[in-house]
């Protein structure tokens, strides 16, 4: 008895961060034309002005998503407008 209500409060945490995740990215960041959006170089440059360590980055879904440190050590994902690069989210 005691494994199955292990196992179900693992899987109900599981769930709520997966959806905590797919919200973020279900989201695109901007609306305006890919014409108007920054290089990924100056977003990772705006980012990590404000203090996070870039360990890689890529656009997808209208939104920058980058994979940094930030200034506790932590692993932190964060979702960037790309045609300004302010931070609209992170994981």
């Amino acid at each position: 008895m005691r494994k199955i209500t292990i196992l179900t409060a693992a899987a109900a945490l599981l769930a709520a961060a997966a959806t905590a995740h797919a919200g973020s990215l279900g989201r695109p960041c901007t609306a305006a034309p890919q014409t108007n959006w920054l290089p990924l170089e100056q977003l990772q440059a705006r980012v990590e002005a404000q203090g996070y360590k870039v360990q890689k980055a890529k656009l997808k879904n209208a939104c920058g998503e980058l994979y940094t440190i930030d200034k506790s050590g932590s692993r932190v994902e964060l979702f960037v407008d790309p045609t300004s690069g302010q931070i609209v989210g992170q994981l």
